[in-house]
């Protein structure tokens, strides 16, 4: 199992959430999901300024495998799109909790972040995934 930074938070659907010193909310998915999916080859971020909801597709991953939606951990707006994976989105295989981030909110209820599961929650989770 890899390495999950201590500062994220999580859905049960695989996304992270870390809170940037500005306050901003900083999206991807985990080393955990980009490895179940395998080699991605597309991905279609949200625009910048559009509205995201918790729990709601924002963006799409595209493997060899198949698509899957992402969701937004936090309502809000959009403010910032990785434009590095247009070109590369095999970014996200490469460094998933880093260079390979989606997108970046800035959260209408930062109190929605205290649902997520702390890194522990979602190592556990993933842990027994396959139980």
């Amino acid at each position: 199992m890899s390495e999950i930074p201590g500062d994220l938070k999580f859905l049960k659907s695989h996304e992270w959430a870390r809170v940037e010193d500005n306050g901003l909310i900083r999206v991807g998915i985990s080393d955990h999901a980009q490895e179940q999916l395998g080699d991605l080859v597309y991905v279609e971020l949200p625009e910048v300024g559009a509205s995201v909801k918790t729990g709601v597709g924002a963006a799409t991953v595209e493997s060899v495998k198949a698509a899957s939606d992402i969701y937004s951990p936090v309502s809000g707006e959009v403010v910032e799109v990785n434009e590095i994976l247009s070109d590369k989105p095999e970014t996200i295989n490469e460094d998933a909790y880093g260079e390979g981030w989606l997108f970046v909110v800035k959260a209408s209820d930062r109190a929605e972040l205290d649902e997520l599961l702390s890194a522990d929650d979602y190592a556990e989770l993933i842990e027994h995934e396959d139980d």
